[in-house]
């Protein structure tokens, strides 16, 4: 069985749906201890906004039962931008008439440096989607350079079969970033006009291929902005609670990236506006309490520093999304960031909010 089976299980008419919902039924499903994926739609609802200040409360307790007043930090490297997808909305897109920038192995060991400067031990190391110019044993060589600095390495990069993946993990990757960016298939088709990514199904597949391979992390989402934020932020939802459930020595993780400026200058026809994705945060944590979520600098300060105690469990932090961007400057971005401050503002901000800024939970031997 594929998610994709959950998904064409599902025939919802949103808008009906919503027009019939009640506000006592929103009000139960704050309070409900075990909630199912109405509820969660229940929570994710326009109406629902009226009960923000309560699902926010909800939210904070089960995220101090759950993992306490802690917040986990990692750093983004990127190492390769090119791309043989022409996806509308990414600035890597091959589309994108940009100067494309591979790191060598020593250029990867000088951003390792700098970033282990900080104190993050978390790393997240990006490409393109382009395997014959990132392959296995640049990857692989990559990760052993990686090894030396940081004590977890994740990877967000093309989607690949479960053996490639086996031999990440052996080499001492222990987590996987994949978007499924929308879980709209017609969308999705129409934004990914060519390359392997247009592939929707082996896409969406990915994260179980990542849990099957043995990774300790998997983390999902969709990036708001692409089609209707309420049908993603549901499958997403759903699509984390199907992975918690069938792999269950497996960290599943969500993200709610919300699109920022990039190359192409790609204008989103949808929007999630700011109370609103806080409310999607909120709704989620109540869905599922156990999962981690995480922000990306994508964020601003003001928003990120907010959401501090009202859900998240991870933020990036003295990102740059440009490759090699640590070492080197001027070159191009995935995106735009949002939040620019050093580690040490950021980790001086989430002691002040009352929280511990934790940069290792992890070590492989």
């Amino acid at each position: 069985m594929s998610f994709l089976n959950v998904i064409e299980s599902y025939n919802i008419d949103f808008e009906k749906y919503e027009e019939k919902l009640s506000f006592d039924e929103i009000k139960k499903s704050i309070y409900k201890e075990k909630k199912s994926e109405f509820d969660y739609l229940n929570l994710l609802s326009y109406k629902a906004g009226n009960f923000l200040e309560e699902m926010a409360k909800e939210a904070q307790k089960i995220t101090f039962q759950y993992f306490g007043k802690t917040i986990q930090l990692y750093a983004p490297l990127y190492i390769s931008d090119y791309c043989t997808n022409s996806c509308i909305y990414c600035g890597f897109s091959a589309l994108n008439k940009i100067k494309r920038q591979k790191l060598t192995l020593k250029e990867i060991e000088e951003n390792a440096k700098e970033i282990a400067k900080t104190g993050i031990k978390h790393i997240l190391f990006l490409t393109g989607e382009a395997p014959e110019i990132t392959p296995m044993e640049y990857l692989l060589d990559t990760v052993k350079i990686l090894k030396k600095y940081f004590s977890s390495i994740s990877i967000e990069i093309f989607p690949m079969n479960i053996e490639d993946y086996k031999k990440l993990a052996e080499a001492g990757v222990d987590g996987l970033t994949i978007y499924q960016e929308t879980y709209d298939r017609k969308i999705y088709d129409s934004i990914h006009l060519a390359g392997k990514k247009k592939d929707y199904v082996f896409r969406l597949d990915t994260p179980e291929r990542g849990a099957i391979a043995g990774f300790r992390r998997v983390n999902i989402g969709a990036l708001y902005g692409l089609a209707d934020p309420l049908k993603d932020a549901f499958f997403s939802g759903l699509h984390a609670r199907y992975l918690q459930d069938k792999y269950i020595d497996t960290e599943i993780s969500i993200s709610f990236p919300r699109i920022n400026p990039a190359e192409g200058n790609f204008q989103p026809k949808y929007h999630l506006d700011d109370k609103r994705f806080v409310q999607f945060i909120c709704a989620f944590r109540l869905f599922l309490p156990r999962c981690g979520i995480t922000i990306s600098t994508r964020e601003n300060a003001r928003m990120r520093d907010n959401l501090i105690g009202l859900g998240i469990t991870r933020m990036s932090a003295g990102s740059k999304t440009s490759v090699g961007g640590y070492k080197y400057d001027n070159l191009p971005s995935q995106f735009e960031i949002s939040d620019s401050r050093s580690v040490f503002e950021i980790e001086k901000v989430i002691w002040q909010k009352g929280y511990e800024p934790v940069f290792k939970d992890w070590h492989q031997f």
